[in-house]
């Protein structure tokens, strides 16, 4: 049995939609590998499943807002590292205003865990003017520390802040209630993004 993982994680955004949250999760997959990496037609998408230690594994990359509601996603394979599907996931995002104008595509504040704490991401969202708590990593204050005086201070983080980043494993939870989320039984990502899509929108019935 192959197993599934949702992986990527940002909250973005207050009650009001201007704080976004994401983070990934880990799901398990019922179809046989074989199956799954079966004869490709030429053309073809990729089935967003790759080697990790949990076997063959996928990954949801997601961000949701202060209501626990997916904003937007990005499917891949398990073995795929979170910070380089950051700015795809930000970017997949498109936040109706309730009045005429064009949909928001950046929020007020960002949280996302150790797994996007890198010097490109922080440098993407400063240069958007987009505010954010993410910790950094032990091995990058070691890092910092060992350069003494030219490495710099160290990001701002809110540890208070930080505390509300549950509302994005609270969503992955929700996701999870669909047997077919939860565990995958889609053999091509495209009908596994669709399942994914249709849950999503029912969580903002």
């Amino acid at each position: 049995m192959a197993s599934l993982r949702l992986t990527c994680g940002l909250y973005v955004g207050r009650r009001d939609g201007q704080k976004w949250y994401g983070d990934t999760g880990a799901l398990r997959t019922a179809d046989n590998p074989a199956n799954i990496r079966g004869p490709r037609t030429r053309g073809s998408a990729s089935p967003a499943l790759g080697r990790s230690r949990g076997g063959l594994t996928s990954k949801i990359h997601l961000a949701c807002d202060a209501l626990g509601r997916p904003l937007g996603f990005v499917l891949t394979g398990g073995n795929t590292n979170d910070c380089t599907q950051f700015t795809a996931v930000m970017e997949a995002i498109r936040v109706p205003r309730l009045g005429p104008g064009r949909p928001r595509l950046r929020p007020a504040h960002v949280l996302g865990d150790k797994g996007y704490s890198s010097r490109a991401i922080r440098t993407w969202l400063r240069r958007r003017g987009i505010a954010h708590t993410i910790p950094e990593r032990a091995d990058q204050k070691r890092n910092r520390a060992r350069r003494g005086s030219r490495g710099g201070r160290p990001p701002r983080f809110d540890k208070h802040l930080y505390k509300q980043r549950n509302v994005v494993e609270r969503c992955f939870n929700s996701l999870k209630q669909w047997r077919g989320i939860a565990t995958r039984y889609d053999k091509t990502a495209e009908s596994y993004q669709a399942a994914v899509t249709l849950a999503s929108l029912l969580m903002w019935a």
